[in-house]
């Protein structure tokens, strides 16, 4: 029985999983907004929202155990230097999922998964000039 399991293991076994889930993470630390499946932006959420948290402590300690879980030292610097100070006055939800409709080729649910203090941007296409109608009578 599967009571009280709550990972979303997303087709992968348990090391691939975790490697793809920190790579997701430090790809967020280091653009503030990637482009994902809805699935793995879910999943990567509450990892992010840990490590933020831990960054907002400031210990050696709370560095370590970020390194462990993200593998990258230099992501590691960029939490603690620049994501976390930005969190500093935030309890919690730190980051937010814009939903983008059905990607083409398979029918996955898209999604950017963002922080939330980071300004929010919408690509949109820049109207270009309109031809002058001609009057009706």
């Amino acid at each position: 029985m599967r009571h009280q399991k709550n990972t979303v293991k997303l087709g992968r076994k348990e090391g691939h999983r975790k490697s793809m889930l920190a790579n997701l993470a430090c790809s967020l630390i280091e653009h503030s907004r990637i482009k994902t499946t809805l699935a793995k932006a879910k999943a990567v959420k509450p990892i992010a929202e840990k490590m933020v948290t831990l960054g907002k402590k400031k210990t050696l300690h709370a560095r370590r155990t970020a390194i462990a879980v993200l593998r990258q030292a230099d992501i590691v610097k960029i939490l603690f230097d620049d994501v976390a100070p930005r969190a500093a006055d935030r309890k919690g939800g730190y980051t937010r999922i814009i939903k983008l409709g059905q990607r083409k080729s398979d029918a996955s649910e898209m999604c950017f998964i963002e922080w939330v203090d980071a300004p929010v941007l919408v690509e949109t296409a820049l109207p270009g000039p309109k031809a002058a109608k001609p009057a009706k009578k």
